[in-house]
């Protein structure tokens, strides 16, 4: 690799050159467009992000769950140059190219189920998602789409309709899509009655929700995250998602998993949902699908995905030639280095450490996810009060010793790991020290 797997600091996090672009930022940028951690980024490669005053950080994000392969991955780089030379865009919708159809092939190949398939690309996974209900609805005739507490599932009116958390993604923004309903997540550590119970009463709960307050025969899709991201990685007890797939088989409803942060290998599967042998109807992915540029797809049943009438699902920038030939490039880097396989090793190094933390810290009241997807989640001692100052204030002291993390939760109390599929073992473990010494520091 190009930049040295090695954490350095040469100033204080962020650096004077960065606080230089911050305060550019500020006179520029929108003030709605956040920032969590401002320091700028001048390389970045494997398991090592450089900044523009030459620090060098451990990077546990990945661009959140986007350069699974690395950044400047050079299967990625060597495609999107060559694409790059030959043309960058003419619309698939007017002259169409090779690099698309390619594309949704291998995705038809890889995706759950040996049924026949089709794919539609687009540009993000909040459109991936939007498409997704649209299809539904065309397919089923009807309108109502179900979601889940704690989902996340993008910024447009209507994936923020679908959306739980408020803050910062619903607030002021109203009035969102109607049509949406929203049942209770099947969430182990905060179930009432206890997690040995939560997969059977949640599912109880589930179905006598939307049957007395929507009607299975009014509803389009079900959507899910295999695994919920920015709800707080959570997953779903043994059984769950099974039992609301065969629920809605039952019902002619369409079964959506939205594996956008879940897929391409992050949980140690292609996809989150082999796990249990489940086969979604649609499946939306995006995030680590390109290696970092912007590309997203809906996959599914062929007979759902064909029911849009012609001209009826696409965009100008929809799998854009560059995009789609960083895809390819990165699909081919999962396979030849087993990417999945290093994402079960990675949860090999990563999870005892975790669970170590919860045995020293009662502020640890769960650790929880699959593969390179692991998070802790954080509560006032004694309690399971979420604690979201406590994991601010982690994430900051990681920050400070140069190890990128990311926090998350509908409380704000959970810190989550997602640290690019090459990362070396020496580097994992090194951030788990500085997430150890934060720990001692702090609690």
């Amino acid at each position: 690799m190009s930049v040295a797997q090695q954490r350095l600091l040469k100033t204080s996090i962020p650096g004077p050159r960065s606080v230089e672009l911050h305060a550019r930022k500020a006179r520029a940028v929108a003030s709605g467009v956040g920032t969590m951690l401002p320091i700028y980024v001048a390389r970045a490669g494997g398991g090592i992000v450089v900044d523009v005053d030459g620090n060098q950080l451990i990077d546990f994000g990945a661009g959140i769950a986007v350069v699974s392969v690395g950044n400047a991955a050079p299967r990625v780089a060597e495609a999107v140059q060559h694409q790059v030379a030959e043309f960058t865009h003419t619309c698939f919708m007017v002259t169409p190219y090779e690099g698309y159809v390619a594309v949704a092939e291998q995705l038809n190949e890889l995706t759950p189920g040996d049924h026949e398939k089709r794919s539609a690309l687009f540009n993000s996974g909040a459109e991936a998602v939007e498409n997704a209900v649209k299809i539904a609805r065309v397919h089923t005739g009807r309108q109502a789409i179900v979601a889940f507490e704690h989902a996340y599932h993008g910024r447009t009116n209507l994936t923020m309709a679908l959306t739980a958390k408020n803050m910062p993604y619903k607030q002021g923004f109203g009035p969102f899509a109607g049509e949406v309903y929203r049942v209770p997540m099947a969430y182990p550590y905060r179930w009432p009655t206890g997690p040995e119970r939560c997969a059977h009463e949640a599912f109880a709960e589930f179905v006598a929700l939307v049957h007395a307050q929507v009607g299975e025969q009014n509803i389009a899709a079900v959507i899910i995250e295999p695994i919920q991201g920015e709800g707080g990685f959570i997953v779903p007890p043994p059984g769950f998602l099974a039992r609301v797939a065969s629920w809605c088989a039952e019902h002619g409803i369409v079964f959506v998993a939205d594996e956008i942060q879940t897929g391409f290998c992050r949980t140690g599967d292609w996809f989150a949902c082999e796990f249990e042998d489940v086969v979604p109807d649609l499946i939306t992915t995006a995030k680590g699908i390109a290696g970092g540029l912007p590309l997203a797809a809906v996959t599914g049943r062929a007979e759902i995905m064909d029911a849009v009438h012609v001209g009826g699902l696409g965009g100008t920038y929809g799998g854009n030639p560059v995009a789609c030939a960083a895809a390819l490039g990165a699909i081919e880097t999962m396979r030849a280095e087993d990417l999945g396989g290093v994402a079960r090793r990675i949860e090999a190094v990563m999870r005892p450490r975790l669970v170590a933390l919860g045995e020293k810290y009662d502020v640890v009241g769960d650790v929880r996810g699959r593969g390179a997807m692991l998070a802790v989640e954080l509560v006032v001692a004694g309690t399971k009060d979420p604690d979201p100052a406590l994991t601010a204030a982690l994430a900051a002291a990681c920050h400070q010793q140069g190890l990128i993390t990311l926090t998350a939760g509908t409380f704000g109390n959970v810190l989550r790991f997602l640290p690019p599929l090459v990362i070396g073992d020496d580097l994992l473990n090194e951030g788990l020290d500085i997430l150890e010494a934060a720990f001692a520091a702090s609690v």
